[in-house]
């Protein structure tokens, strides 16, 4: 009777667990390991599988298959605050004295009256107040959004998913950054959304690589971001952006603009809102410039669009809580909103010099004012590798597979957040990172 391909997975895990096969460990390949357990090769893939599908080992495209250097996580990356003593992967600003100037804020709302309104239902359209208090926070020198076209989400991400839920029907495809936001890939599956990764050069995505996807086959939209691209920090000019224009035009193609770090760059070019404004949804929220907790996720969207955005937002359960927005405003109205981000763009500079002084020499892209940046590791380091010894060390970062859209080849390279952490804790944080890739994985002692 031939041997269950599960009862050989067992076997391979058995030998992951008794540490015969270590982190890193190359698998032989699926002929040889036929051959030494007297099976298939079909019934091989299918073993290699299983021990993909048990998180037990990774495939590298032209490389092999290695056992995992960690367990994956129960959550995706960049979805839960993390359990590490440093965590460099969720980047969640906080600015000295920013409780304070926001409690001065919900201190309003314990007005009977104003409370009486704010615990009402709320829409996705808002309040005429909220959509003129969004316009105003929004607005970038070159370009302001309508009030009208103003929508909102209980925070960015719901923004994103209505936004895609709304431009791309279910089996359709949307066109991507070939690394891009780990979130945007959840949203897709979900959605029953095919990403299709386009390529970039370093001031981002390429308008060619857009309109060749939609020649090969018809794209739905496309998620994009221009300015501090997450995970990589490059910002495109004004030129890039006028020819993403001119291919979204081309293509008749509408976009998702995700505006959510741009606040950061108070220098940057408009957005691409303002290049093609006819066919670009701008995203935004309150989570980084405010707080993740009680914050709400703006879409600046073209006429055209506005209802269709509005309807997704609905159906999905995706408005704004009018509690949540009521505050919006009302941080916004008064100052407090722009006070918080310029704080913030300060912070990011500072950190964002830190981190270069920390990691220099080594292979490392970011941009000004950025809150993460993307570390490539010199050979023979992995990026699971990698991840797995910065976490003995106590330091939370996440690989590049987190990023990678589709079957492409996964960049040995990690993305450091740098905005959680006090910064002398992020200091000593990134010596130790800089230190680890400098030994290299083979010349590390006992822990």
């Amino acid at each position: 009777m031939a041997r269950d391909f599960r009862q050989a997975a067992d076997a391979v895990a058995a030998q992951i667990a008794a540490g015969r096969l270590r982190p890193g460990d190359r698998l032989p390949t699926q002929r040889a390991f036929a051959r030494r357990y007297g099976v298939a090769e079909s019934t091989a893939s299918r073993v290699y599988a299983e021990l993909t599908r048990r998180g037990l080992v990774v495939g590298e495209v032209g490389r092999g298959t290695f056992v995992r250097a960690a367990a994956p996580a129960a959550d995706p990356a960049l979805a839960e605050p993390g359990t590490a003593r440093v965590d460099l992967e969720l980047n969640y600003p906080v600015t000295p004295g920013q409780p304070e100037a926001l409690a001065a804020g919900l201190a309003r709302l314990a007005r009977p009256d104003v409370l009486g309104a704010a615990l009402g239902p709320s829409g996705a359209g808002g309040t005429a107040a909220a959509r003129a208090a969004a316009a105003e926070l929004l607005a970038r020198p070159g370009w302001a959004p309508d009030p009208a076209g103003v929508l909102f989400a209980g925070n960015g991400r719901q923004a994103v998913a209505a936004c895609v839920a709304a431009l791309v029907r279910p089996g359709g495809r949307l066109g991507v950054e070939a690394l891009t936001y780990p979130v945007v890939k959840a949203i897709a599956a979900r959605l029953g959304v095919t990403l299709v990764p386009l390529e970039c050069d370093a001031e981002g995505l390429l308008p060619g690589a857009l309109l060749a996807a939609h020649r090969a086959a018809p794209l739905g939209g496309l998620y994009v971001q221009p300015t501090l691209h997450n995970p990589l920090g490059t910002t495109m000019g004004p030129g890039r952006r006028a020819e993403l224009a001119a291919a979204l035009r081309e293509s008749g193609l509408p976009a998702v603009e995700d505006a959510i770090w741009a606040f950061l760059r108070a220098d940057a070019p408009p957005p691409l809102a303002a290049y093609a404004p006819e066919r670009v949804v701008l995203v935004d929220s309150l989570s980084k410039r405010l707080a993740p907790g009680l914050t709400a996720g703006f879409a600046a969207t073209p006429a055209a669009l506005t209802a269709r955005v509005s309807a997704a937002l609905r159906s999905g359960g995706w408005t704004s809580a009018g509690y949540a927005l009521a505050a919006a405003t009302g941080w916004i109205g008064d100052g407090t909103a722009a006070a918080l981000s310029a704080a913030k763009r300060e912070d990011a500079r500072l950190r964002a010099e830190l981190a270069a002084e920390a990691l220099a020499g080594l292979a490392v892209r970011s941009g000004p004012c950025s809150y993460f940046c993307w570390l490539e590791l010199p050979p023979p380091w992995r990026a699971d590798t990698y991840v797995a010894a910065a976490a003995r060390r106590g330091i939370a970062v996440t690989p590049a597979a987190s990023f990678v859209v589709g079957s492409h080849s996964t960049p040995a390279a990690v993305r450091i957040g740098l905005a959680s952490p006090p910064p002398p804790v992020l200091r000593r944080a990134l010596d130790t990172l800089a230190e680890l890739v400098r030994t290299g994985p083979d010349d590390l002692g006992p822990e």
